[in-house]
């Protein structure tokens, strides 16, 4: 397979077709990681679960949620803060989490969660600290005028609300934030000469100070010379930069083929790089797709036809097709350039029998 090309990010489906799906995104230059859906997480390791900084949950169904437990196993001793972002009463469901368990051994470095609602309007917050042992402290809200809702010096997160059944899912689209791409013709035809300048452009780029100040750069004359000019940051960066749209990663599932959420999926996900899509039914079984607010196998060409993703990834396969995940390949009727991405039935740990076990005092 062609790597997918993301310069900062590096996305990992952690699980099968037919597992609960678990998209984790390194950010390689931090060496840190965000996590989409937190269905099962056994099978991922410790430092895995401690690189987190921010998960970001669809919705609130087992398949979806029942790891935030694991999660909280492994990371509640950590001296740090992680952000959640979930759709409209997660706080109230992460608060009932939380409450199921004894906390009267915490430690004043214990971690707290964020915990972000989103609505159509505004982000609530919530804080749960863990020295104190979690209490749910909501903290107010936050407008929200478009569709982003974290940022990171290397990529932006924006959500869209769908529906399942009478209860919102949230979509997901993740973007690189823009590199410093230099473009040699562009450079060429406004005559600007490389030279230490781009060191101190690119140092200003990074750290967001573009506008309202000067670089002095070297530029030739047409006499063949060469004299220094003063221009705004941001004017010269435009004007030499390399075109290229960021890459970025697209998240559906649990939406079902309503109008209204496939209108949803076509404003935040088109021409999205990588497209990880469920894809819940075969196409003979359209009428359980609809009955369970999912996806089928028309349902998801006809989708990726229209959004037009780079790589395409069917995921959330139900567990009735065991054995029989490859049919779906087979359905799936993809324009020549989008590029398909095929996974095992299953990547988590099967359970083991009672033979396979030792023997106590054998």
């Amino acid at each position: 397979m062609t790597r997918l090309p993301f310069r900062y990010l590096e996305p990992t489906f952690c699980a099968g077709l037919l597992d609960d799906p678990v998209l984790l995104v390194n950010v390689r230059p931090l060496g840190r990681a965000i996590l989409v859906d937190c269905g099962q997480l056994h099978h991922l390791a410790k430092r895995v679960l401690k690189s987190l900084d921010a998960i970001f949950v669809t919705h609130a169904h087992m398949d979806h949620f029942m790891g935030f437990d694991t999660l909280v196993r492994h990371i509640h001793v950590s001296p740090r803060t992680v952000e959640l972002f979930g759709p409209a009463g997660i706080a109230r469901k992460v608060t009932a989490k939380l409450a199921g368990y004894d906390w009267n051994l915490t430690e004043s470095y214990w971690c707290t969660f964020r915990v972000h609602e989103i609505h159509p309007d505004r982000i609530i917050h919530f804080t749960f600290p863990g020295a104190q042992g979690f209490p749910c402290q909501p903290e107010g809200e936050t407008p929200r005028p478009g569709t982003e809702i974290y940022r990171n010096g290397f990529l932006t997160v924006d959500a869209a609300i769908c529906d399942h059944n009478a209860i919102p899912t949230l979509a997901f689209r993740i973007t690189e934030r823009p590199s410093f791409w230099i473009d040699g013709e562009k450079m060429a035809t406004a005559g600007v000469m490389p030279g230490e300048w781009l060191r101190e452009l690119k140092s200003r780029f990074y750290r967001g100070e573009l506008d309202g100040r000067t670089i002095t750069a070297p530029v030739s004359s047409a006499a063949g010379g060469t004299s220094e000019r003063t221009i705004e940051g941001r004017q010269l960066f435009e004007a030499i930069r390399r075109d290229q749209e960021p890459a970025s990663i697209g998240y559906i599932t649990d939406i079902g083929a309503s109008e209204a959420n496939l209108a949803t999926a076509r404003r935040l996900l088109a021409n999205a790089t990588l497209l990880a899509c469920e894809c819940s039914f075969l196409a003979a079984d359209q009428g359980k797709a609809r009955t369970s607010h999912h996806l089928c196998t028309t349902d998801v060409s006809a989708i990726a036809r229209e959004l037009r993703p780079g790589w395409l990834l069917p995921m959330h396969l139900s567990k009735s097709y065991n054995t029989k995940g490859h049919l779906i390949y087979d359905e799936l009727a993809l324009a020549p350039e989008i590029r398909l991405i095929r996974l095992p039935e299953h990547l988590t740990p099967r359970p083991l029998l009672p033979a396979e076990f030792p023997k106590l005092g054998g």
